[in-house]
């Protein structure tokens, strides 16, 4: 016999409740360290729960994304990082798993190449920006370039930069500011921006660093660059401190999402994108005196 609890959920309010714990829109004392990466969700039993909970959650998602499309006055863009390991993709992959594909648009940003490299670092970035009606996804995004450099600076060598600007002391404080305005901007002309850190342990990276040891079909995702990062923790930890507090803000708020539990995390995603998408007072446009006409003939010629 069934446990009876192997059904239980969490209610859209519980998940609202915790998905505000964990937005971020100033940046004003903030730190990492007083974000867990594990969090309990009332009603979460067990991993059927959370499955049947994403479920209602991602199918919310698909109604609204449609909305959102006919409606055509707004954009949507969710930013992704994580450190690796961090659920990025499986993420990705779950809360967008019931939604169009014709309405959103995935871009995910490697290292720069040499196209990329002779131009400021939010050049790549504005090329894919979502139109409106769109959902754009990056996973990763402009912020690598206020993180990588800034914990390996060696790398800043190939961005052909002058050396009076690289020497400057605000040399990342000036990108940050520039990065803020950049998405200040993007607000201003209707896209709405959701910004999320997955927040994983040290000891889960671990955990599923070795797991995709053991699993042929993950072993593709496997870097030794990845340990070389991973020996870089605590410089990467303050890099995010600085990032988030520099860029968090009501019109382009951070979520630092406890990433441990990966049925949680993508809870709290889609609740996100949810409750984001809910504020904006979507609609269908009504039909106008032409269109009604056109109505009308259509309806006489089929029903001759």
């Amino acid at each position: 016999m069934a446990d009876k609890h192997s059904t239980q959920t969490p209610s859209e309010k519980d998940t609202r409740k915790v998905a505000e714990r964990f937005r971020v829109d100033s940046g004003k004392r903030f730190t990492l360290a007083d974000y867990p990466t594990r969090a309990e969700l009332s009603g979460m039993a067990d991993e059927a729960g959370a499955k049947l909970a994403l479920r209602a959650g991602v199918e919310r998602l698909a109604k609204l994304q449609e909305k959102l499309y006919v409606d055509g006055r707004w954009a949507v863009l969710i930013v992704f990082q994580a450190m690796d390991a961090g659920g990025k993709d499986g993420t990705i992959k779950h809360v967008m798993s019931g939604v169009n594909p014709q309405g959103v648009h995935v871009t995910s940003f490697k290292p720069p190449g040499p196209d990329e490299l002779v131009h400021d670092f939010l050049w790549r970035v504005n090329k894919v920006l979502p139109a409106r009606g769109m959902i754009g996804i990056f996973n990763r995004s402009h912020y690598e370039e206020v993180l990588v450099p800034r914990v390996k600076p060696e790398l800043l060598e190939a961005q052909h930069l002058p050396a009076e600007v690289v020497g400057g002391k605000h040399f990342w404080e000036h990108r940050l500011e520039s990065i803020a305005d950049f998405e200040r901007h993007l607000a201003r002309q209707g896209t709405v921006i959701l910004k999320l850190f997955l927040n994983i342990s040290k000891d889960e990276q671990r955990r599923r660093l070795l797991a995709r040891l053991d699993d042929k079909s993950k072993r593709w995702k496997f870097s030794l660059g990845d340990l070389d990062d991973r020996g870089l923790w605590g410089d990467f930890m303050d890099a995010y401190d600085a990032a988030i507090a520099a860029t968090a803000s009501k019109h382009a708020p951070w979520y630092v999402i406890p990433a441990d539990d990966k049925p949680i995390a993508r809870l709290l995603v889609v609740e996100a994108a949810n409750e984001a998408l809910e504020a904006l007072d979507l609609h269908r446009p009504k039909p106008g005196e032409e269109q009604e006409a056109e109505i009308a003939e259509a309806r006489r010629r089929l029903g001759a």
